[in-house]
């Protein structure tokens, strides 16, 4: 199917998707990205602070491990509702327009 067939309201559902899950990929991103260097660097700290050179930086880096992995599936269960609600626009716009076209119908559950 080309560009020049799509509906307005199948490239507009297409592109809310898309953003969605940019927004869900660049939050989780960034979510990691932080949480690992507050670990590492409060561990450095630590260890500068205790003498201890690598017993708490690894601690923390791995300890933020199970940390980092449970707010990455809060952040995506959060966002599940909105994606699949867009997810199913996109769908339902391209089911309509194949309708339209003649080239295959739907039967109605």
């Amino acid at each position: 199917m080309s560009q020049e067939t799509q509906t307005p309201e199948k490239i507009g559902a297409q592109r809310g998707l898309q953003m969605a899950l940019l927004g869900v990929v660049g939050q989780v991103g960034c979510l990691t990205l932080v949480i690992i260097l507050v670990a590492l660097i409060a561990g450095l700290w630590l260890d500068n602070q205790f003498q201890t050179r690598p017993l708490f930086a690894l601690v923390l880096v791995l300890a933020s491990v199970p940390v980092t992995i449970f707010l990455m599936l809060r952040i995506v269960l959060s966002f599940a509702p909105r994606i699949q609600e867009l997810s199913g626009k996109a769908i339902k716009s391209d089911v309509e327009e194949d309708a339209e076209g003649g080239e295959h119908r739907e039967e109605p559950s």
